[in-house]
């Protein structure tokens, strides 16, 4: 009879049909093998349940194991890889770790995605990692909205990123929070980036594989509204602790950010919950609350997807001069403290 060590082998024998030199075993697609009486029993991972070659890969592991003894049975289950584990496996499926990524030691990876443009998703992601930093947390901002991109103006950050040895040194803010974004390498901060789906692709695995992040608490990536190359890129390669999805008041941004959540739930990304933006202004003179989008929509949103409603943010003058000043750290940003933590709270649950 066949031990396990014996199967084990002979699926290192197995070689993945479209990583060239690299087999089952070694990409961690086989698990949990096990023997009894006369079946063989053992788990094949897949980066998605339904790829295409599904059926080839059953086909050779069957081949690989009865090859050691016919009389064998061999029972195949399909389990699919979660968020973190595709992100990894898209690693190997590219050679492995880069230099700069075995210099890294990042703790939570927080993504914030809106379904659609100018819900304020960007200087969402900016004040999570301003309210990070005053807690006295390692962060980084990774720009991943490679066409608009938006973190070094509210940060105040204009000169290029370092080039060392083994990868790119990300800017860092007066505070100390690093940054990488495609802005910081460009000519001038006006100049349009006009890339087809696969060099943006590129470029944002380059900010997560080449730039030396070194320690990190946080990470916090900017992805681009809606669910192209860029935030499919995100989910991945990389390795994700949740997302933050960010709305407005009105139905059609509730409509479209549920575009986004379902793309996470296909991808497996954690949601972390909800944050509404711009969900009313403060009258200067008389304090009252003006619904200016209209009445919120956001928790019927949450109760739709089901997850948190973590706050509502108002529509701050004070906020879009700080941002055009690039001194979004100086912002106060008192209403985001209890926002951060329910954030940080649900990601290291």
């Amino acid at each position: 009879m066949v031990t396990d060590q014996q199967v084990v082998d002979a699926l290192r024998k197995v070689m993945h049909p479209e990583i060239e030199q690299r087999d089952l075993v070694s990409l961690n697609m086989i698990r949990n093998v096990g023997i009894q009486g006369g079946t063989v029993t053992l788990t094949l991972v897949l980066p998605f349940k339904e790829v295409p070659i599904k059926d080839a890969l059953v086909d050779s592991v069957r081949a690989a194991v009865t090859a050691l003894d016919a009389s064998v049975q061999v029972e195949v289950k399909l389990v699919e890889m979660d968020q973190q584990e595709r992100a990894a496996f898209t690693t190997e499926a590219e050679g492995g770790p880069r230099p700069a990524q075995s210099m890294n030691q990042v703790g939570q990876t927080i993504a914030v995605l809106s379904g659609k443009g100018g819900v304020g998703k960007s200087s969402v992601a900016a004040l999570l990692a301003v309210a990070l930093n005053r807690q006295g947390q390692q962060v980084g901002v990774l720009d991943a909205d490679i066409t608009g991109p938006s973190q070094p103006k509210l940060f105040g950050l204009h000169e290029p990123p370092a080039m060392g040895p083994t990868g790119i040194l990300p800017a860092q803010t007066a505070a100390g929070i690093r940054v990488m974004s495609i802005n910081l390498l460009l000519p001038g901060e006006d100049e349009a980036v006009i890339w087809r789906g696969p060099l943006i692709s590129r470029a944002i695995k380059q900010f997560w594989q080449d730039v030396i992040w070194g320690k990190l608490d946080y990470l916090i990536v900017d992805l681009p509204p809606g669910t192209s190359d860029a935030s499919l890129t995100v989910m991945q390669s990389i390795p994700l602790n949740g997302v933050v999805l960010v709305t407005s008041p009105q139905d059609l941004a509730g409509m479209v950010v549920r575009k986004a959540a379902r793309m996470a739930y296909q991808m497996k990304v954690p949601i972390v919950g909800l944050v509404e933006n711009m969900s009313y202004v403060t009258c200067p003179n008389c304090q009252e609350r003006i619904e200016v989008f209209g009445p919120s929509q956001a928790m019927h949103t949450a109760n739709q997807l089901g997850v948190p409603l973590l706050g509502s943010l108002p529509l701050d003058p004070e906020l879009a001069r700080r941002c055009d000043a690039g001194e979004i750290e100086a912002y106060a940003a008192d209403m985001f403290v209890p926002l951060a933590a329910k954030i940080t709270e649900r990601t290291s649950a």
